[in-house]
């Protein structure tokens, strides 16, 4: 392996821990939010109603398609570098 190949393998290893790290602290949801149902309450009556609010929350669905694209680039960019030193070998001989 040279030196691009395992900067590769640790820059897309290191993406998907990110990933994992980001929806862990998002509350480990499964499926990706962008809305949450609040319960407040009414001030002048006391009472209780619900409603929903904006807010984006990383979910496990999403940390797939960015662990899977960055596997999948991984993967590409680790056999390109490893034919073009191939190449540049072959031509030096």
């Amino acid at each position: 392996m040279n030196k691009k190949q395992k900067i590769t393998i640790i820059a897309g290893l290191s993406v998907i821990v990110i990933a994992l790290i980001i929806w862990i602290a998002d509350g480990t949801y499964v499926f990706t939010q962008t809305k949450v149902l609040v319960e407040k309450t009414d001030p002048l009556f006391g009472t209780t109603y619900k409603e929903w609010k904006n807010q984006f929350i990383w979910g496990l669905d999403l940390t797939f398609v960015v662990s899977a694209i960055s596997i999948l680039t991984s993967t590409i960019l680790f056999f390109l570098f490893k034919r073009k030193r191939k190449a540049a070998n072959e031509i030096g001989n």
